[in-house]
């Protein structure tokens, strides 16, 4: 086993079409994605912001080592650039890189988990995903909004979406499950599959929510539950 936490070389990069939008992801991405597991396993998870409240991300997270989150700018910067469009004069404002695991039973779910979400409006924030568990976790949706026609949500078009999104809400509260399918407000257009030690870009203004399956989704023991590394890079 190797010693230190690196990124295999020379990275596949690929990417997919969903909707009206790009997503990229590279595959083995880590040269010896064990490392994290183990990292992972001795780490201390704690709620994330808004789990009393039933909002934001449905479990717990830990801080990932530093040695990854070092390793990740120096490829994301121009991979982001390049595959996103994002001017290269500007600089990334990174998030902290957090392990993640889904820990809420849909059943205890807030209105807002069980309804796909956006991280930020912003046009060059992205959202990094390290997937540390297997197909059997699902993966990554996205959606459109049926009554807007929306798939990203942009400083233009917050308002109205959330004026329609909430009322929705009022009227008719969402069914207590992990959102991973089309109903009469969000129309699935495709989902980019968990796959151990795969990593995923996209933008985080697209409507988008985990796939989860709740029968071993919904686990705090990183070796078997549904664990990811989560990045934001803002521009």
């Amino acid at each position: 086993m190797s010693s230190a936490i690196s990124l295999r070389m020379p990275p596949d990069i690929q990417s997919v079409q969903v909707g009206e939008h790009q997503v990229v992801f590279i595959d083995d991405f880590l040269t010896d994605p064990d490392l994290m597991l183990e990292a992972a396993s001795q780490s201390q998870f704690l709620p994330c912001p808004g789990f009393d409240q039933k909002k934001g991300y449905p479990g717990v997270r830990a801080r990932a080592p530093a040695e990854y989150s070092a390793t990740l700018v120096e490829l994301l910067d121009p991979l982001i650039k390049v595959n996103f469009q994002v001017p290269e004069h500007l600089s990334p404002n990174k998030s902290a890189c957090e392990f993640s695991l889904t820990t809420v039973a849909p059943d205890v779910l807030g209105a807002m988990q069980r309804t796909p979400h956006f991280d930020s409006s912003s046009a060059h924030h992205m959202a990094v995903l390290l997937y540390l568990c297997g197909p059997e976790h699902g993966g990554t949706g996205f959606y459109r909004h049926a009554a807007t026609g929306i798939q990203k949500i942009t400083p233009e078009n917050l308002s109205r979406y959330s004026d329609v999104y909430y009322e929705e809400l009022r009227r008719q509260p969402p069914k207590p499950r992990y959102f991973d399918d089309s109903d009469e407000h969000f129309t699935f257009l495709g989902m980019m599959p968990a796959r151990f030690n795969r990593l995923v870009v996209y933008p985080g203004s697209l409507l988008h929510s985990a796939c989860i399956n709740p029968g071993i989704g919904i686990c705090d023991d990183p070796r078997r539950g549904r664990l990811t590394v989560n990045t934001f890079f803002d521009y």
